[in-house]
């Protein structure tokens, strides 16, 4: 029989269940058009205790968008005062916007027990998995270069020129592949789903790891 050194000799001296949980906090990213935001809804909607933080943005709403759900819409003045005033953990100019991402809601959500989603671009995310050691990297990945044009061409809210250098951005986006924890191919939109939903509940289940506290 194996015998620990450090081990309770009694099960009375077991360690007690960790309570309350911190949050987990969580980056998706992926290329624009791979399904990101659909998946993180569905997410969102299936798995309590989930809340998708809301970043800032420079772009123009898309249709159906509201300010404060599902983007903070600044002007590119309001953002740079922002970025001058600290109050991103991280941002970012993609696609000739900036994004960022508010620090202090994050921690206060995370304090409460809930899980945070940040969907960001990876420019962003690098700076994230820097400055927050315990984040969970998830990168959304196309079936293929060619599915995604067509979903670009789909959404039919781009011009030619901003679907080319899209995918001249997606291209660059996928070579950052290995500095993500989890991949998850888009094909079958049930089945990320379920690989996603099974990323966090794995994750509310890890032991807690003193060295990081």
């Amino acid at each position: 029989m194996p015998v620990f050194p450090n081990a309770p000799t009694t099960l009375a001296n077991l360690p007690a269940p960790v309570n309350p949980r911190r949050g987990s906090l969580f980056v998706l990213s992926g290329p624009s058009g791979v399904g990101k935001g659909s998946l993180l809804k569905c997410l969102i909607d299936q798995v309590p205790g989930v809340i998708r933080s809301v970043s800032a943005t420079t772009r123009q709403p898309r249709p159906g968008e509201a300010d404060g759900e599902d983007y903070h819409f600044l002007s590119r003045e309001q953002f740079v005062a922002d970025i001058t005033s600290n109050r991103f953990i991280e941002y970012a100019e993609y696609n000739r916007c900036y994004y960022g991402t508010p620090l202090e809601p994050i921690e206060r959500m995370r304090d409460q027990g809930l899980d945070v989603v940040l969907e960001i671009e990876v420019q962003g995310a690098q700076i994230v998995s820097t400055l927050i050691p315990d984040v969970v990297m998830i990168f959304i990945q196309p079936p293929s270069p060619k599915a995604l044009e067509e979903r670009l061409r789909k959404r039919g809210t781009d011009s030619e020129a901003r679907i080319a250098e899209r995918l001249k951005i997606a291209a660059a986006e996928l070579s950052c592949l290995p500095l993500y924890d989890f991949a998850i191919v888009n094909d079958d939109f049930d089945q990320a789903l379920d690989q996603l939903k099974a990323i966090v509940v794995a994750e509310r289940c890890r032991i807690p790891n003193e060295s990081q506290s």
